[in-house]
Parts: C-alpha cells; sequence; structure tokens
C-alpha cells in the first residue's frame, strides 16, 4: 500500500512540473536537501501532499495551484517562488497568478502581497514570462 502511495504521488507530481535528468522532481523541493538530518521526509512529502492531498478529486491542478499559491501568500512562506512556477508548468497564466496575489492583499494585507509579488517576478524573470497588466480606468 505504502509503495501505491509513494508512485501516486510521484504520478501527481510528474503532472505539476517539468522533471529532467538533473531533477528527477523538476522544480519542486520534495525534501531531497535535507536527507542528511530528515532521509524520511521527502516519503512523507511525496506520500502526503501528493499522493493524498494533491490527487485528491473535485478540483482540476490548476486550481489547486491556484489554492496553494494562495495559502502560501496568507503565510509568507518562500516557498511561493516554487509554487508560482507550479502555476505555470499547469497553465496559469501570469495575469491569474498576479490578479490572484492581488486579491488577496485585503484578507493578508500589503507585506505579504508586496513579497509575493516579488517572487512572481523573480519567476517570471527567470523563466522569460511577460505579464499583461492593466490599470483601473
Amino acid at each position: 500500500m505504502a509503495e501505491d502511495r509513494y508512485q501516486k504521488g510521484m504520478d501527481k507530481l510528474m503532472e505539476l512540473t517539468n522533471p529532467d535528468n538533473d531533477h528527477p522532481t523538476g522544480h519542486m523541493d520534495v525534501g531531497e536537501g535535507f536527507k542528511d538530518i530528515a532521509p524520511d521526509l521527502q516519503k512523507y512529502v511525496v506520500e502526503f501532499a501528493f499522493g493524498d492531498i494533491y490527487s485528491r478529486p473535485g478540483i482540476d491542478n490548476k486550481q489547486k495551484v491556484l489554492t496553494t499559491i494562495s495559502a502560501l501568500v496568507a503565510q509568507g512562506t518562500p516557498q511561493i517562488e516554487m509554487h508560482i512556477r507550479t502555476g505555470l508548468v499547469v497553465g496559469l497564466t501570469p495575469e491569474e497568478i498576479v490578479g490572484c496575489i492581488m486579491h488577496l492583499i485585503p484578507y493578508t494585507g500589503f507585506p505579504r502581497a508586496l513579497n509575493a509579488l516579488k517572487a512572481a517576478q523573480k519567476v517570471f524573470a527567470e523563466e522569460g514570462v511577460t505579464v499583461t497588466t492593466s490599470q483601473d480606468e
């Protein structure tokens, strides 16, 4: 059962990233960097976050990632960059990502939104993505 759960998580992870030979989980850090102090972390992340949660039916990958981005903006965590990149992989437009962050200003405050927008700028620059901006009239 656990092996099936891990494989289910890895399969979902592959839907959300662009893996290559050097980065088998794409841009997603699922615990590889902590093997020296928490060797079982990757197993937990893959099985629970991706095998159980991300694999649940009900909403599609774009909605799941947008929900994740919203939660990370609210928390103000650095993992926002990784999930903005995931958003692009699953088909969110830069405008949808920026729109989501801007929509969160009254709920999370300007500092969290500004930090998230800075993360989005960085990811968009690294990915060569441009954003079509509009201003309220």
